[in-house]
């Protein structure tokens, strides 16, 4: 698994509403290449790719919008009360996301990537990281900064929380910690720190 043509991987992740894109982004200050899954889960249904391909062959070309894109809407409708749908449809895209997810590693510039996966400990996806990075701040901090953010319900909000890891199971998993639960400045300067912390280590890794 760790076939990264030894490149050094920082996982970083965190619950709902902890922080993740704010610690990414002060990284990538730092020129550091961001390998986001969210976005990576995005381009593997992307017009012309072989996930929506598939997709489409197995739930019918009205899972497809008129453009033939995706219709998110309507395939979370289809598994969202389905177990054996949605666990059809993650065993599709788990390794499609992960082989991307090694691809963009392997091009990856800079002395270390981070790979930012909201999942991280709960897909197991840390065989994958040399350090695990957890962004964290109090849960109810968590309820009330998504719920601003995203404009769902407090019920929405947990959820989503009660389908992650809990804290304690995250900071188990943390080789390092980023408290989130102050300002932005206090955040950049904890991510300047790490950042000094991860040079001497990627650079022994070579």
């Amino acid at each position: 698994m760790k076939d990264k043509n030894n490149k050094f991987v920082v996982g970083l992740t965190g619950g709902i509403g902890s922080g993740k894109s704010a610690a990414t982004a002060l990284f990538e200050k730092h020129k550091i290449d961001i390998i986001d899954a969210d976005q990576v889960a995005r381009d593997v249904v992307e017009i012309g790719s072989e996930g929506l391909a598939k997709i489409a062959e197995h739930f019918g070309n009205d899972i497809l919008l008129e453009s033939g894109a995706l219709n998110r809407a309507a395939l979370r409708e289809r598994v969202f009360n389905d177990e054996s749908e949605k666990q059809w449809l993650n065993s599709l895209l788990h390794p499609l996301i992960r082989q991307q997810m090694m691809s963009l590693i392997a091009v990856s510039n800079g002395p270390y990537c981070i790979l930012s996966v909201p999942l991280l400990v709960e897909n197991k996806l840390t065989v994958m990281c040399d350090k695990v990075v957890v962004v964290d701040c109090p849960e109810a901090m968590q309820l009330s900064r998504a719920m601003q953010r995203d404009g769902s319900t407090e019920q929405t909000i947990k959820n989503i929380m009660s389908s992650q890891a809990d804290r304690d199971t995250r900071l188990a998993a943390a080789d390092f910690v980023l408290d989130n639960s102050s300002s932005l400045a206090h955040l950049a300067q904890q991510v300047d720190e790490l950042h000094q912390k991860l040079l001497p280590l990627s650079s022994s890794h070579q």
